[in-house]
C-alpha cells in the first residue's frame, strides 16, 4: 500500500521565502521575529537573512547552536565560521553527525581555535563513526595548524580512501619525519588521488 503524501506546507514555505528575501534588504524586523518560528527551515532563513544584512548577533548564534532542530544547529555552526566571539567546542560534541560536521567545518575557519578545540577535532578525526566528519575534522586541523592536532592527522592516513586525502593534504601544515614518513607511504596508496595529493606535497 502507497503511504499517503503530505500536502506541502505552503505557509511554511511562503514565511521561510519572505525571511529569506528580507536578508537581501536588510529587513531586521521581518528576519528577528523568524528566529522563534516554530519551523526549523524558516528559523533556519532567519539565521541567513540576519547575518546577510550584518545583524546576526552573538547571542543569536549562541542560542540557535541550542536550537532542538539539528539543522538549524548545523546552520548556526556554519555561520559562526570565522567569528571569534563564539566558542564550538561544545557543539563538536553535538548528537547529530550534520551539526559535527558543520561545527568542524567552521573550527577550521576560526580566528583563534583553542588547545581544547584541537583536541576535539583529533577525537573527531580519529573515532567518529561518520566518515564526513572525520574527514572535515581532519581538513580542519590542517587549516589550523596547531601541532598537537598532527597525531590525528597521521593516524587518518590510515583511513578510508576520502578521509586519507584530506589527511594527507592537512600534512602541508606540519613538517618532521613522521610527516615525510607518512608522504612516503601515501605516495604508494591503492588510491590514485591519495598518491597524487602526496607527490603534489614531496
Amino acid at each position: 500500500m502507497t503511504a499517503e503524501r503530505r500536502p506541502p506546507d505552503r505557509e511554511s514555505l511562503r514565511r521561510r521565502r519572505a525571511v529569506a528575501l528580507s536578508g537581501f534588504g536588510d529587513d531586521d524586523g521581518t528576519a528577528r521575529p523568524a528566529l522563534a518560528d516554530p519551523k526549523p527551515g524558516v528559523r533556519c532563513a532567519a539565521l541567513g537573512a540576519l547575518a546577510r544584512g550584518g545583524n546576526l548577533a552573538t547571542a543569536d548564534l549562541r542560542t540557535a547552536l541550542e536550537d532542538p532542530s539539528p539543522e538549524v544547529r548545523a546552520r548556526a555552526a556554519e555561520l559562526a565560521a570565522g567569528r571569534g566571539d563564539v566558542d564550538l567546542g561544545d557543539v563538536l560534541g553535538d548528537s547529530d553527525a550534520r551539526v559535527v560536521e558543520a561545527a568542524a567545518w567552521a573550527c577550521g575557519e576560526h580566528p583563534a581555535a583553542g588547545p581544547g578545540v584541537v583536541a576535539r577535532l583529533g577525537e573527531i578525526a580519529t573515532s567518529h563513526p561518520d566518515a564526513l566528519c572525520r574527514e572535515t575534522a581532519v581538513a580542519a586541523l590542517g587549516a589550523i595548524g596547531d601541532e598537537a592536532g598532527l597525531t590525528a592527522v597521521l593516524a587518518a592516513t590510515a583511513d578510508r580512501a576520502t578521509v586519507r586525502r584530506r589527511a594527507v593534504l592537512a600534512l602541508a601544515a606540519f613538517s618532521g619525519p613522521d610527516v615525510e614518513e607518512a608522504l612516503e607511504r601515501a605516495a604508494g596508496d591503492r588510491d590514485w588521488q591519495v598518491r597524487q595529493a602526496a607527490e603534489d606535497l614531496r
